[in-house]
Order: C-alpha cells, then sequence, then structure tokens
C-alpha cells in the first residue's frame, strides 16, 4: 500500500504541476473550504505537491518509513492491518491541517498543499514501535529516532509559532501528535512495547 500511494501521489502532483487550473481545485484553501463548502481539498491537497523537490522529499521519508509501519500494522491486525494503515494517511492529512483551517478560515489567500502531515503521522508511528531504530540526520548524523523525534517536535512547534515561512509547520507539529495518539488508540499495548525499548537505550 505505501507504493500504491506514492505512485497516486506522483502522479497526481505531476498532472498539478502542468495544470494549473486543477492545482487551484485541489490545493488546500481554506476559505474554499469554509465558504464554499470544499471539503474535498482538505484531503486532495495532501495528494499533490509543489514542486519535484517538495515531492521527493515527502515521497523518500514516507518510503523509508511507511514500509515499516505498514509491517508492524500487518503483523498486529492480519489482513486488517491495510485498511489501519490507509486510514492513518488519510485521517493525518485531514487532521493535521484541521489547526491551519481553523486559524486561516476568513483568509481567501491561503494556501497549503503536500503530504508533510501524513508522513509526520508514519515516521512518529514508526518511532513509536522502535525508537531507538537510528535516523540518519542529513544522511549522515545516526542519532536514535526517539531524539530525533523529540527535537523535530520542539522545532515544529517553535517554527509554527514563529510562522514567516510558506512551510505549514503546524501541519507537521499535528501530524506527528496524531500518527502517536492514532496508533495507541488502535493498538493501546504499544506504549508499554515504547516504554521497555527505552530501557533498553
Amino acid at each position: 500500500m505505501t507504493l500504491r500511494i506514492i505512485i497516486l501521489t506522483v502522479f497526481a502532483s505531476v498532472i498539478c504541476f502542468y495544470n494549473r487550473d486543477m492545482l487551484s481545485k485541489l490545493i488546500f484553501n481554506p476559505w474554499m473550504v469554509s465558504e464554499r463548502k470544499q471539503w474535498y481539498r482538505m484531503i486532495t491537497s495532501g495528494f499533490i505537491h509543489a514542486d519535484w523537490l517538495h515531492i521527493g522529499l515527502n515521497m523518500l521519508v514516507f518510503f523509508s518509513f511507511g514500509l515499516a509501519v505498514e509491517r508492524y500494522y500487518e503483523m498486529i491486525f492480519g489482513v486488517k492491518g491495510t485498511y489501519y494503515f490507509v486510514m492513518l494517511y488519510v485521517a493525518a492529512i485531514i487532521f493535521s491541517i484541521t489547526p491551519s483551517y481553523v486559524k486561516h478560515k476568513h483568509d481567501y489567500n491561503y494556501n497549503a498543499l503536500g503530504a508533510s502531515g501524513a508522513v509526520a503521522a508514519v515516521l512518529f508511528t514508526a518511532i513509536l514501535f522502535n525508537p531507538l531504530a537510528p535516523v540518519y540526520l542529513f544522511g549522515i548524523i545516526k542519532l536514535p529516532g526517539i531524539l530525533v523525534g523529540v527535537g523535530y517536535l520542539f522545532y515544529e512547534y517553535r517554527a509554527g509559532k514563529q510562522g514567516g515561512t510558506n512551510i505549514n509547520h503546524d501541519a507537521h507539529f499535528w501530524g506527528a501528535l496524531f500518527g502517536v495518539a492514532y496508533t495507541i488508540l488502535i493498538h493501546p499495548p504499544v506504549v508499554i512495547h515504547f516504554f521497555n525499548q527505552l530501557t533498553n537505550f
């Protein structure tokens, strides 16, 4: 399923690279959601990206951790694991941009797009299952996932408060928290597993 989501996302993004009308119809615009009731934008915006670098980074991280999370879910839930994984991804897209919707629903000029919130959810789900698994910053610096996760949350929270960039840091922050909360909700024993892993640090 991870590969299917990547293929769908790349396909939708490439279409929007060359069709600006399609992009304007699918992008997340809180005003259009609020005033025109175009709620579908809260999902479609998660499958389109601004450029090749944007989609490349998102899909690389998603591929790196999505396969692992999918396997964890399948080990726990069997064939239903795939459905739980898809629900994680799609629900994270919606949940991660909801704070931006509340904040900007009267701003006609605000737009957002990309799978970053859902990717953050998958990344933090992977950390929840295996907090000591190494994560390589910039492909070089090897650190335990839990340390990278804590640093990531702190950075995204501060950056979201400061604003001033075209990056939706709020979506990253809330997507990460959603991934953890969702997985705990559907499989509470993961909390015990998480702390047992940390005792081996």
